[in-house]
């Protein structure tokens, strides 16, 4: 048995390089930017790869909100269903949720950044279990007018 580590393993990381390192020199801004306290309560500017995929993550929950809102306009000015109500109120579920999910989209953002920033760990998404759950209902509320009405 060789203690060399196997190097087509791609479970294990390479030990001959420090985490985060990649292959370039420290410059300047990684020196300034990589863990340093960024004012006195001990916070630390987080490594921007993490910033910029959280912001993208924001991004995606803004376009899905985006689309529940258009959604929610096109059902209520497209669908021809007889009762005006069901339409309606399928419309204002939808728009209802675009807001929601808007809102939680920036609060989520918000909290995933000082989570980084202090190093904690990350909070736990509310917004799925309820986007996912709101989702079924309209769809299958509008499935049931559908073949009802």
């Amino acid at each position: 048995m060789s203690s060399e580590p196997d190097p087509t393993d791609v479970t294990r990381p390479p030990t001959d390089r420090e985490p985060g390192d990649d292959g370039r020199p420290p410059g300047p801004e990684r020196a300034d930017r990589a863990g340093a306290p960024t004012d006195d309560t001990g916070e630390r500017e987080p490594d921007y790869r993490f910033t910029l995929a959280n912001e993208r993550t924001f991004l995606a929950w803004i376009r899905t909100s985006l689309a529940l809102l258009a959604g929610g306009i096109a059902l209520d000015q497209l669908a021809s269903f007889e009762h005006t109500a069901t339409r309606t109120a399928l419309s204002v579920v939808a728009v209802t949720l675009s807001l929601v999910l808007a809102v939680s989209s920036y609060l989520r953002w918000w909290t995933v950044q000082q989570a980084m920033r202090r190093g904690e760990a990350l909070p736990h998404p509310v917004a799925i279990p309820v986007l996912a759950t709101t989702i079924a209902v309209v769809a299958a509320g509008t499935a049931l007018a559908i073949i009802v009405l």
